[in-house]
């Protein structure tokens, strides 16, 4: 059995071929740019030449995406968007016509398409990863797992809340990894993000078996495959936009803590990861520090924490710190992980366990 593992990140999109009857070493492994990225540079292209843009496609993650349709607009060019397209920038279609963007239907881009320059949204080009194996002579497998960062659909809500309440409810149902996992038939509708990934997978008849879930669970699970992994476990995916912590024991996630990680630095996260173990911190002391929250069910005591494994791109918030500054309770115990040697796919084989088990 041959599974495409996709983990779409802000910075890149870490791709991932497995093939059972293979040595997982001998995978063929892509990092490229983010979706959100690549659709950030052609909406720069457009502005750079003065040219009005439609936004077409699906919802999918924004951040630089976002940010360059606003920098569009204050060159005073305008923007259309189609309501499924639009809501990546916000979760509320009212807002985002008072931003000054035009909201189209489906039967008005025709009207417009010679006076614009339509920009395609979607966290997942299938067409674009079958051509750049079928470069290769590669074939695209019948199944594929998709990992993005899904804050649900809170018009009315902060998404920082409701996304950590979702959390919450997984990890008060068991915290088992798979519940954490979907399939293109079984996405909730709370999860706007994750829908559209659906609804992109099921348009291509060859894709028979999918995978859907959320970036930081995926990345906890992998980190989990690291040789040096033993639980209960703390794990850490510092990502380029936010970090993610988990208590897991005996494969249940039983606490999480969620925070940006622009607002942490390597003596702030350390403190975090003990007080977190020690279960001396609540959801109000993260979300008051600008983060989603914290929750714990349960916490065996920071003693009791038998590895702490420490992934991301941003991991060199620990890394790069000064000997003097490292805090030796946690860096007796702290290991940056690197599942089967490469850190990067660390939520690509997360996405993985779902499907195959711990043991891949």
């Amino acid at each position: 059995m041959r599974i495409l593992s996709i983990d779409v990140g802000t910075g890149t999109q870490d791709i991932l071929l497995y093939d059972t009857e293979r040595e997982i070493e001998n995978s063929l492994v892509m990092i490229m740019p983010s979706p959100t990225v690549i659709v950030a540079e052609r909406i720069r292209k457009a502005t750079h030449e003065g040219r009005n843009i439609i936004l077409t496609g699906d919802v999918m993650g924004g951040g630089p995406c976002v940010r360059a349709i606003k920098a569009h607009m204050e060159k005073e060019l305008k923007v259309y968007a189609t309501e499924k397209a639009a809501l990546t920038i916000k979760d509320d279609i009212e807002r985002v016509k008072s931003m000054g963007i035009n909201i189209v239907s489906e039967d008005e881009l025709e009207t417009l398409a010679d006076a614009t320059q339509e920009i395609v949204l979607q966290d997942i080009d299938v067409d674009a990863l079958s051509n750049a194996l079928g470069s290769f002579g590669v074939s695209m497998p019948e199944m594929i797992a998709v990992a993005v960062q899904d804050h649900g659909n809170s018009p009315q809500e902060s998404n920082r809340i409701y996304r950590f309440r979702i959390f919450e409810r997984l990890i008060d149902e068991g915290g088992n990894f798979e519940q954490f996992a979907y399939n293109a038939d079984n996405v909730p509708d709370e999860f706007t993000r994750m829908a559209a990934v659906a609804r992109t997978l099921r348009r291509h008849d060859t894709i028979k078996d999918t995978i859907i879930m959320d970036t930081g669970p995926a990345a906890i699970f992998g980190a989990l495959l690291d040789e040096n992994a033993l639980q209960p476990a703390i794990v850490v995916n510092i990502g380029n936009g936010h970090t993610l912590a988990a208590i897991v024991k005996d494969n249940r996630v039983v606490a999480l803590l969620e925070h940006h990680s622009s607002a942490l630095d390597g003596e702030k996260l350390q403190k975090y990861i003990i007080d977190f173990a020690s279960g001396n911190l609540s959801f109000e002391d993260i979300f008051d520090d600008g983060g989603h929250g914290c929750y714990i069910r349960e916490t065996p005591g920071f003693n009791a924490i038998r590895s702490i494994m420490i992934n991301g791109p941003r991991r060199n918030i620990l890394m790069n710190m000064d000997k003097e500054k490292r805090d030796n309770i946690v860096w007796d115990k702290l290991f940056f992980a690197s599942p089967y040697g490469n850190m990067m796919l660390s939520g690509s084989f997360g996405l993985l366990t779902v499907q195959l088990g711990k043991e891949l």
